[in-house]
């Protein structure tokens, strides 16, 4: 408990790296390589005395769940009033820019909130999984989803750490860390979106160098970016296109890399989504990122996290609009009783916590096994898509449960109803999830 009394007294600023003790596991990897990290519990948290989400007083309370423990308790009630204070006051501002500041990525940088995961000889903060977690989902408790802290640090930034060099690990890796270099990937293209062997961005080699031409779209943290990994095309010739595709570290302010407009959407305001293009731009030969042509090996290797940040993001987002549902049911006014005496509102309640319940514990031991290291990419593809699609049906009769009031837009569930709407589309679309996971049912390959 000495590093909880530490926490206590000094914020986030004890999850820094070199104060490790607070994690549940701690991530020994060698160098370079997180895919080879073994983890090792500290402190094993005493199922009996924490009460599963269905029990407890409010979806969103602290103490909660078996895959926690009291560091992870004390880690949430930081990073919760990091949100609380940094970001929510200015969310709305952040809408109307479309985009975040630059202030609030140093600041979560300084907290020691990015690259939570990455171990701290590769520059992180070197926590466990279940701590990142923490981090999604209290985003999510917030519902301001501006700041692209997930994809930066739980999707892009393994990348760097599994398949990166030395020297890129050790000039990346912190400085992304600390806040000041944001970053993107680069996959879909506008003919090439959740199959990925469509691809059309391309590299040829020239000298030592690289020639890259191509565009991308829809490409978060984009209009900020700092460094950008690009799925590019280096083998039209390969026996399959997945046999010819690269990863490579495009940095902002390389002559020919352009960023498009800041993408206008239906929902995510605050978060810069952005065309990028490619016009002979020179990268140089260590700017690809592991070996060449091993790029479709790579992101099948990373995606079942992705898969997980977004159910794990799905339900943590349920989880807030139930919540404010039950909040407003209990305070609104209609036949001289408060909504919450209706019994067609009291059973949808039930029904939508029954289903977030059942949800939650679906995430909850998906995330115990990515923990272990034995989620296969079909679970990872069924937790997608469930907890997406369920986020949008709690959306929709959550809404619908505020009258009118939810159709506005300073009404907090009119926010997380668009928001929502892009989970089962990005990260490979629920059509998609579907099919990978039928084919390990019918044997298909």
């Amino acid at each position: 408990m000495i590093l909880a009394k530490k926490l206590i007294t000094l914020g986030l600023s004890g999850l820094r790296k070199g104060s490790n003790a607070f994690r549940g596991q701690v991530l020994s990897a060698a160098p370079a390589r997180l895919q080879h990290d073994q983890t090792q519990q500290v402190r094993q948290p005493n199922p009996s005395t924490r009460p599963e989400t269905s029990s407890s007083k409010t979806l969103m309370d602290i103490g909660t769940r078996r895959i926690f423990n009291e560091d992870h308790d004390l880690f949430r009630q930081n990073v919760r009033r990091f949100f609380q204070e940094e970001v929510v006051p200015h969310h709305k501002e952040w809408e109307k820019a479309g985009q975040v500041s630059r202030e609030v990525w140093e600041k979560a940088g300084e907290q020691g909130l990015l690259g939570i995961m990455i171990p701290e000889e590769c520059g992180g903060v070197g926590g466990d999984l279940f701590s990142a977690a923490v981090m999604w989902e209290e985003q999510m408790y917030s519902n301001c989803t501006g700041p692209g802290f997930a994809l930066h640090s739980d999707i892009v930034m393994p990348y760097i750490g599994n398949y990166g060099s030395k020297e890129q690990i050790e000039h990346f890796l912190p400085k992304m860390t600390a806040g000041k270099c944001i970053a993107a990937i680069a996959m879909t293209e506008p003919g090439a979106g959740s199959d990925l062997q469509g691809v059309r961005t391309y590299a040829k080699r020239d000298g030592s160098d690289w020639i890259l031409n191509g565009n991308k779209v829809f490409i978060t943290n984009g209009w900020m970016a700092d460094l950008v990994v690009v799925v590019t095309v280096t083998n039209r010739d390969a026996k399959t296109a997945a046999h010819g595709l690269s990863l490579f570290l495009v940095e902002d302010g390389m002559k020919g890399f352009q960023k498009g407009r800041k993408l206008e959407k239906i929902g995510l305001k605050a978060q810069d989504t952005a065309e990028l293009f490619f016009e002979d731009v020179r990268v140089p030969a260590d700017a690809l990122l592991g070996e060449r042509n091993k790029g479709f090996y790579y992101l099948m290797n990373e995606l079942p996290q992705e898969r997980l940040l977004i159910a794990g993001m799905a339900i943590a987002s349920c989880e807030f609009m139930f919540e404010e549902t039950r909040n407003y049911v209990l305070q609104r006014k209609a036949f001289g009783k408060t909504v919450a005496h209706l019994q067609t509102v009291q059973h949808k309640l039930a029904e939508l916590k029954t289903d977030i319940c059942v949800g939650r514990t679906f995430i909850d031991n998906c995330l115990q096994l990515h923990a272990e290291k034995r989620l296969d990419p079909s679970t990872a593809s069924m937790a997608k898509f469930w907890a997406s699609d369920l986020q949008n049906k709690v959306a929709t009769q959550c809404l619908q449960l505020h009258g009118g009031w939810g159709y506005m837009w300073e009404y907090p569930i009119a926010k997380a109803f668009v928001d929502s709407r892009v989970q089962p589309i990005y990260g490979g679309t629920n059509e998609i999830m579907k099919e990978l996971i039928a084919r390990t049912i019918v044997g298909q390959k």
